[in-house]
């Protein structure tokens, strides 16, 4: 494709501005470079090899994990006029040899396809022939065994440095701790690779944790403090909950269906499906739903009981606000919750693998109970900072009371020295708290000078404190190595009684959820009938062309359209999310409507 790749994100795509890191990426690749990019969800990681797959002379081939989420963004690519395919084994035998005439005859800009169907000796073979401008490797901590989602079919990928040396190859995923990371880069022989981390933060995203009592009415009033058009995900660990739970919402008037790895593969699609294009309004599901949802409208996402690791929680409430506009995550804590997590993880066979999942488990348990900034907690498990408190989330919102806890803090770091910084949380406390366990008086840790300096807290107590000190730095966990608890640099001063610390108080009460965000981005102004006017003039046009709403424009486009009421195909052009194609395309029966609303706003253009 002739031009720039900033006249390719504008002419084909709409928007007008590349986002942080994209540009530096796009450039490497249309070089011929390797890359590892972790960029969160809604970030823009598509572009960073559909851009560059116009620029390239050959065909993009794009290894996703989900037949369902290919067919999404092709169906969004094709509505950009890009030329796209999948092959994988949802299509007919007719429509698969189009698909690889379409190939063969250079038709084609990107190519999605399955890791097996790729890996197969066929295919490999029919590639032999073919122009291969890049291969991208998405969701790629599916590739490492230290991954939440761990998949065999993966780890084949790693063959295709070694068959495809001079085809550029990128690997990209959102969820990925530092272990993975190196996982990732070994197994896909990416050593030359171009590494960009560009943050795990969704500020756009407000995380909110209560007690969960009733957690049905909890999840009802929930739902009726928010718009009712707003669409969401409820997540719950086993098929019996999920259909209850969607059961009795359905009973309720509200338009939800259940989704689990038990439904039948056709009632599977029939909710995805609905739910993609605005005819269902919450899904229940349970961690089988998600990967495979391109929908950038997701509002919410509740979790109705405590996902196993930070990996997963992440990624889930990652499916919320993938549009940049505000959006909410609710967990419903309750510790009982915490045995049957335990329970699933100690029923899996490999007991290294366990111990390993039992360890995040413990550091998800850790946020759920955080006295400090949520987002803090959460970047902090990915090892990035994050320079002061949110303001977007239930802690900031409404702080808990705080007190000085200068000396329990002393005495927490105190004896994390006095065992070796060898030991876990749960040893570390047992010594505070004077426990004559066997193994505690086998180490002799009786006689160390903190044994019994805590006993006057409870156990739940002490755990707060070292929780908190891992959140704020003090100490590190290495969750690689049974939780141990190790003194960081910061910790000294406090322990030389230097300085003061506080601490907040565990809540004893649960936080009301709070009011839904603001919908507009960047606090713009706009018509919201005319904003429902162009919903249901997208959702009639999708419908004629069998495509999901957010395939024609998403709701960030229709709120701008909204806010500027362009009146003429060149302003129109100016909103972000309108290209040539799309314009051609739809641009009368939008222009249409927003004439019909009165024009163009004085003194606003975009």
């Amino acid at each position: 494709m002739p031009g720039t790749p900033l006249e390719t994100l504008r002419t084909v795509f709409g928007y007008h501005a590349f986002r942080p890191h994209q540009e530096e990426i796009i450039a490497g690749v249309i070089r011929g470079e390797d890359s590892f990019v972790l960029m969160p969800t809604g970030g823009g990681k598509s572009l960073c090899y559909q851009i560059p797959a116009l620029h390239r002379p050959g065909v993009a081939l794009v290894v996703s994990p989900l037949i369902s989420l290919m067919k999404d963004q092709v169906d969004a690519l094709q509505a950009n006029g890009v030329r796209a395919e999948f092959y994988n084994s949802s299509l007919a035998e007719r429509e698969a040899q189009r698909v690889l005439a379409r190939l063969h005859q250079g038709g084609l800009d990107l190519l999605y396809v399955a890791p097996e169907r790729l890996m197969g000796e066929s295919f490999l073979e029919r590639l032999k022939d073919i122009p291969i401008s890049l291969f991208a490797i998405d969701e790629a901590h599916c590739v490492s065994q230290w991954g939440h989602d761990f998949r065999p079919d993966y780890v084949q990928l790693g063959r295709l440095r070694e068959l495809f040396p001079r085809v550029p190859l990128l690997a990209l995923t959102a969820t990925a701790d530092s272990q993975t990371r190196t996982d990732i880069i070994r197994r896909l022989g990416l050593t030359r690779a171009t590494c960009h981390v560009t943050g795990f933060d969704r500020p756009n995203i407000r995380y909110t944790v209560v007690d969960k009592q009733k957690p049905f009415n909890q999840l009802q009033t929930f739902l009726a403090g928010r718009p009712p058009e707003d669409a969401g995900i409820v997540y719950a660990l086993s098929r019996k909950r999920v259909e209850e739970v969607a059961g009795r919402l359905a009973a309720a008037g509200i338009a939800a269906a259940p989704y689990h790895a038990g439904l039948g593969d056709g009632e599977r699609s029939r909710v995805q499906e609905a739910f993609q294009r605005d005819e269902l309004r919450v899904v229940v599901a349970t961690v089988a739903f998600g990967m495979g949802i391109d929908k950038p409208n997701v509002r919410f996402v509740v979790h109705y009981d405590l996902p196993k690791n930070i990996e997963s929680y992440y990624q889930e409430t990652g499916r919320a606000g993938r549009d940049g506009l505000p959006a909410e995550a609710l967990l419903l804590f309750g510790y009982g919750d915490i045995a049957v997590a335990r329970g699933l993880i100690e029923n899996g066979g490999n007991p290294e693998q366990n111990r390993i999942e039992l360890q995040k488990l413990n550091a998800m348990v850790g946020f759920a109970e955080a006295v400090t900034c949520r987002r803090r907690v959460l970047l902090g498990y990915f090892s990035e900072s994050l320079g002061e408190d949110c303001g977007n989330c239930d802690v900031c919102l409404d702080p808990p009371e705080r007190f000085d806890a200068t000396e329990e803090a002393q005495k927490a770091l105190s004896c994390v020295y006095r065992v070796g910084q060898r030991f876990g949380m749960g040893h570390v406390i047992d010594v505070l708290r004077g426990s004559r366990s066997q193994r505690l008086l086998q180490l002799g840790h009786d006689r160390l000078s903190t044994y019994g300096i805590g006993r006057e807290l409870s156990s739940e107590v002490w755990g707060g404190v070292l929780r908190q000190l891992v959140h704020l730095g003090y100490l590190e966990q290495d969750l690689a190595s049974y939780g141990v608890l190790k003194l960081t640099a910061t910790a000294r001063p406090l322990l030389r009684g230097e300085e003061r610390l506080d601490l907040a108080r565990p809540r004893e009460k649960p936080v009301a959820p709070v009011k839904p965000p603001r919908r507009a981005a960047g606090n713009i102004a706009y018509d919201d009938g005319l904003f429902q006017s162009l919903r249901s003039l997208r959702k009639e046009l999708a419908d004629a062309a069998g495509v999901p709403p957010f395939v024609i424009f998403g709701d960030a486009t229709l709120i701008e359209m909204a806010a500027f009421r362009p009146t003429d195909p060149e302003a129109l052009l100016r909103i972000n999310g309108v290209g040539n194609h799309k314009l051609g395309r739809y641009g009368g029966a939008f222009l249409e409507v927003l004439r019909g609303h009165g024009g163009a706003v004085p003194g606003k253009e975009r």
